[in-house]
């Protein structure tokens, strides 16, 4: 079987594990403080606020900035549920622009929805390939409101500017089991500003500045030193990860040239593309369809994901919520039903990914 995503530990995060193990603090403490300073660093940041995981981040984000009942934060209407749900979870209503052809949020789209009511633009660096960061920082000053950065698949991913993803408002990472850099479970956000960093302090340690001195309402995000220790030895190792990503994903591309039913994913000369998933789309004219190919990975044992299936708010639960706005996002509901993605992760060996090409060639041609 060749999996879509593959997690591997070795000796450097056994120590690390058993060295919190041993200390006997094994809650928010100094491993946690080494993973933030970690996490600011690359994202070119002050500072970093480690939380339990990426959703919380967004939460954290939305809340930290007053975000709240009557108003709006404009997304991307292709991501993860997470996205969708941190805005519901703050009162605040969600809207939505399309996506370009890279998948992420396409910034023409959104200067139209913006009113008085919007108080933040949410892009998602969709797959590890960053949205056009310059464009929506423009926006959002000239609007003079707030901008906050889904990089949950974008760990190490520079912009257009040659800025890591996370530098630019709020940046949100995850570091569940699947990412590009894990925990198992947690999340972090990336912050410039030290009042910003203050308020998501208390915000996520139920309130307190110091013990039972309760200043706001809170909430229990605490990261645990284990989940830290899991991460830290990673980052020694990011850049590798990242270049095999980008080598796995050339031979990908290379192989798959020339098929007319398919769109392989594009890799921007000017950013970083981080590769979390390798998405190819098949095309409205092709005479074969994303799940007639699942068929034949399963059978193959080469593993598959479609993500995502659909427009995030092309579910009952979101299409009939008060503070989910739909507008028409005709790329986003077209490309769902039609993407898949392909194994991409850096324990790939040359024979998978050989593998891999043959059998799509053999059955996309």
């Amino acid at each position: 079987m060749i999996p879509i995503t593959k997690v591997v530990f070795g000796p450097e995060h056994e120590s690390q594990v058993l060295e919190v193990l041993k200390s006997g603090q094994i809650a928010q403490g100094s491993k946690v403080a080494e993973f933030e300073k970690l996490c600011a660093s690359m994202a070119g940041t002050r500072s970093a606020v480690a939380v339990n995981n990426g959703t919380t981040a967004l939460v954290l984000a939305l809340r930290a900035l007053g975000i709240g009942d009557g108003d709006e934060v404009i997304t991307s209407p292709f991501t993860f549920a997470a996205t969708l749900n941190a805005i519901i979870e703050v009162g605040a209503t969600a809207r939505f622009g399309d996506i370009d052809t890279n998948y992420n949020l396409d910034p023409s789209t959104i200067e139209p929805l913006i009113n008085e009511r919007t108080k933040a633009i949410m892009p998602v660096h969709l797959y590890g390939l960053p949205a056009q960061m310059n464009l929506f920082q423009k926006i959002a000053n000239d609007n003079e409101i707030f901008l906050i950065e889904d990089a949950a698949q974008a760990h190490f991913a520079t912009t257009t500017d040659g800025k890591p993803v996370g530098s630019y408002g709020l940046g949100c990472f995850s570091f569940y089991a699947t990412k590009n850099l894990t925990s198992g479970e947690g999340g972090v956000v990336t912050v410039n500003d030290p009042e910003l960093e203050e308020s998501m302090r208390t915000l996520r340690n139920q309130g307190m500045k110091q013990r039972y001195q309760y200043e706001v309402p809170g909430y229990n995000f605490r990261m645990t030193d284990l989940a830290a220790a899991v991460a830290i030895p990673q980052f020694d190792k990011a850049e590798e990860m990242v270049s095999i990503r980008q080598q796995n994903a050339l031979k990908l591309s290379n192989g798959l040239q020339g098929i007319e039913k398919i769109v392989t994913p594009e890799s921007q000369s000017d950013a970083s593309h981080v590769w979390h998933q390798y998405t190819i789309r098949f095309t409205e004219e092709s005479d074969m369809t994303r799940d007639e190919l699942a068929t034949v990975l399963q059978e193959e044992n080469i593993g598959f994901g479609f993500y995502y299936p659909r427009a995030v708010y092309d579910y009952d639960c979101y299409r009939n919520h008060p503070r989910v706005l739909i507008e028409a996002s005709p790329n986003a509901e077209s490309f769902a039903k039609n993407v898949i993605s392909l194994p991409v992760h850096p324990h790939l060996s040359d024979s998978d990914l050989d593998r891999i090409v043959s059998v799509l060639q053999s059955t996309l041609s």
